[in-house]
């Protein structure tokens, strides 16, 4: 029995027993970790496939460890021009091991439905006085208008004075959550790969907390000391 499943965003085929590397969870060692979304699925005689997943099919697995995966040169030249470019990237990785594959009744999560609540508009009656008789008005209360209180906005850092965060780079940060120098720089380098996983080209993320909490800090000097002995934001 066998199973097409995707997992981190790329699809794998898996069986039982079956030790798997997959981009980097954030699934603790030794948990288990459950995959819902199954494209296709064969028990040996029947062939199920889905419509783009099968409903309630899971594949259960457990987490062995976090590792990085080989080095990989990335080599730039430019002819007659004296450019040369070298970089190296080493993948951050999780290894699992396939412990069962579930055909039917697998749960998954259900998102919170929120239920509006629906004003109701009272009625008032007033009793109008004039010579010839007495005649009921219904006057339908009107709601009283709440004040928006005002939001406050938090201004964003210039993320691109950390060496190596370019444009596409700074917006996909910010898009995540990641708008200032302080909250780069609580970030783990291996959360920043899952954010920029997207973004083409190699980009070694293992200084740019420390160079934002420098720059969050306003140690602009140690921060340009820093940057000088990097090459491409690798020491």
């Amino acid at each position: 029995m066998y199973a097409i499943v995707e997992m981190a965003g790329q699809q794998f085929k898996v069986a039982k027993d079956q030790k798997v590397y997959v981009h980097r969870l954030q699934t603790e060692e030794g948990k288990k970790v459950t995959f819902d979304n199954v494209l296709l699925l064969d028990d040996g005689t029947n062939v199920t496939i889905g419509a783009p997943a099968i409903d309630g099919a899971a594949v259960e697995a457990k987490v062995i460890k976090h590792l990085r995966g080989d080095k990989v040169i990335v080599f730039h030249k430019k002819r007659r021009k004296g450019y040369r470019k070298k970089n190296g990237h080493r993948q951050s990785l999780t290894e699992i091991v396939i412990e069962s594959i579930v055909a039917k009744g697998a749960k998954k999560a259900k998102a919170a439905e929120s239920k509006k609540a629906v004003p109701k508009k009272e009625a008032e009656s007033k009793k109008v006085t004039g010579k010839a008789a007495s005649v009921e008005v219904s006057v339908a209360s009107k709601p009283k208008a709440k004040k928006a209180s005002p939001k406050k906005e938090s201004k964003a850092d210039d993320l691109k004075k950390v060496e190596g965060i370019g444009p596409k780079i700074a917006e996909t940060l910010i898009a995540a959550g990641i708008s200032t120098f302080a909250e780069l720089a609580k970030t783990k380098s291996e959360k920043i790969d899952e954010i920029i996983s997207d973004v083409r080209g190699n980009h070694v993320t293992d200084t740019w907390p420390a160079q934002a909490k420098l720059a969050a800090e306003g140690k602009w000097d140690e921060l340009k000391e820093l940057q000088d002995n990097l090459d491409g934001g690798r020491k």
